[in-house]
């Protein structure tokens, strides 16, 4: 079984991937901060509850209507099943801002503030990635 298969690692996997995105769209905010009538773009929070796959049929007990066995969520908190492919985030822009008189929305103290923030939740997440990395290595005793 490839780690791509383990739930954990697909998730920290795209967690990963969304601060990347959102490093990208902050820094852009940054280096335009003086550009006339720019305003400032975030990407959406990250839900991992929209990639779940829906079995068909699936009974109370969570058994198909062939008699397999499949996991029911339960709840929208309960980790989704992994295999839809690569991540596409949404854009936010609900964002209230403040206009200078040049047009331009940026404030770079709330700007800063974010890229301070996603960097600590991006290194939280390479931690646990590789932590869950050293667990597997250990279980199977490569360590």
């Amino acid at each position: 079984m490839p780690i791509s298969d383990i739930p954990i690692f697909s998730m920290l996997r795209t967690k990963m991937q969304w601060h990347q995105e959102r490093q990208k769209i902050l820094a852009e905010n940054v280096s335009n901060a003086d550009t006339p009538k720019f305003k400032p773009r975030d990407l959406a929070p990250l839900k991992f509850e929209s990639n779940t796959l829906r079995p068909a049929a699936v009974g109370a007990a969570g058994s198909t209507a062939a008699g397999g066995v499949t996991l029911v969520r339960t709840d929208p908190g309960h980790i989704a099943a992994v295999g839809e492919g690569p991540p596409h985030f949404r854009s936010d822009r609900n964002g209230r801002y403040e206009v200078r008189p040049a047009g331009n929305a940026v404030n770079l103290e709330d700007e800063m503030l974010k890229v301070a923030a996603n960097q600590m939740d991006y290194q939280t997440a390479t931690t646990l990635y590789g932590r869950s990395l050293g667990l597997i290595k250990t279980a199977i005793g490569k360590r």
